[in-house]
């Protein structure tokens, strides 16, 4: 297992306590104890939401969210969203093409907004890709909006939604989670099941083909048959779910080795990954084309496209199977996110750590450089 190196670099430790982390295409934002949001990395397209198109090299408080006692941020590719549980609404900004904030047209916006056809509904989760939207209510209902040409809102349609529509085909069903990629959509229901739905092309709906799908469709190939899943993550073109018993499972591209199966190939089914099936994950998340999984005895594994450094293994080499990622003093890791060509953790001791592609400051060290 390669030790990191400098190829990993440890922002310092805020005063607050990290809740949150989460990375976009190329900029990062951080959810601190006190309701306090942070951002930081490319603010070309008001992603950052402080106002400007400026990006900033380290992490930046949000003064627009001061009050709203926000609860939950995700980043898409290159906007954000923001929850706030006692106000009961969400809020986003950063680019509108294909209407991904939920306002009704395709303009951006420089600070956050509230999506008003959202307010008042208790959220679960939220799920951003690279042009839409997804969120689950606490009754286990799904909406979604944005771009939509390969049906990843679900809706049964191609047109894109510029405001959050509920998906009609889990009527009856309970889901638990979501999970969107490029043009993909993933999900598991309270009761384990896994659905895919959009962009087909590389099997990462996990159905068996290659080819698209406009609804909701169940996973129930013979790898999974009797596997409850618990958890599920998308890359850009590929889809990661874990089960109740800790096993990971991967399909779709595998271009990169991002499956992390030991080989380049596509798998058009979820796959068990051996080469962790002694340990049990507890965390994953999917970048452009790589993969991280984070054990429950936090320990941080990482696979797939590294030219930048993204897995943190120490090396520019793309690797096709899982690495262990070494932290100074042998930290544990609590929580991971992926960006497109970046990567962000933190761990027990409320240090957070970011590697990989830095040119527009996502990774918050006061300098746009790769680490």
């Amino acid at each position: 297992m390669a030790d990191v190196g400098d190829t990993m670099s440890e922002v310092s430790a805020p005063v607050r306590r990290v809740l949150l982390i989460s990375a976009g295409a190329s900029h990062s934002v951080a959810l601190l104890s006190g309701n306090v949001v942070c951002s930081w990395g490319r603010g070309e397209d008001g992603q950052l939401g402080h106002g400007d198109a400026e990006d900033r090299l380290s992490p930046t408080y949000l003064s627009a969210l001061d009050g709203h006692e926000v609860v939950s941020v995700t980043c898409g590719a290159d906007h954000t969203t923001a929850y706030s549980e006692s106000f009961a609404q969400v809020y986003s900004w950063g680019w509108g093409d294909f209407g991904r904030l939920g306002h009704g047209n395709s303009s951006d916006l420089f600070t956050p907004q509230p999506i008003k056809a959202l307010h008042g509904l208790r959220i679960k989760q939220i799920a951003c890709g690279d042009s839409h939207c997804l969120a689950v209510t606490m009754d286990g209902e799904v909406q979604s909006w944005g771009r939509n040409q390969n049906g990843q809102l679900g809706l049964g349609t191609t047109e894109d939604s510029l405001v959050p529509q509920k998906i009609q085909a889990f009527q009856g069903v309970s889901v638990k989670m979501v999970a969107a990629g490029a043009e993909h959509t993933a999900a598991v229901t309270e009761d384990g099941e896994l659905y895919g739905w959009g962009w087909g092309r590389y099997g990462n709906l996990g159905l068996g083909d290659r080819n698209d799908r406009l609804v909701p469709e169940k996973v129930s190939t013979v790898e999974v048959q009797g596997v409850k899943m618990v958890k599920v993550a998308c890359g850009w073109r590929h889809t990661i779910s874990v089960s109740s018993s800790g096993g990971l499972y991967t399909y779709g591209w595998s271009k990169y080795g991002q499956l992390g199966h030991g080989d380049f190939e596509d798998h058009l089914t979820p796959h068990k990954l051996e080469a962790l099936q002694e340990n049990l994950i507890s965390e994953i998340s999917g970048g452009w084309r790589h993969t991280m999984a984070l054990t429950s005895d936090g320990k941080l594994y990482g696979w797939g496209w590294n030219k930048f450094g993204q897995v943190g293994v120490g090396d520019n080499v793309d690797h096709c199977s899982p690495v262990q990622v070494k932290f100074p003093h042998e930290q544990k890791v609590v929580h991971i996110s992926c960006g497109w060509r970046h990567t962000l953790a933190v761990t027990e001791r409320q240090n957070v750590f970011s590697w990989g592609r830095g040119t527009n400051g996502q990774l918050g060290h006061g300098e746009s450089i790769d680490r």
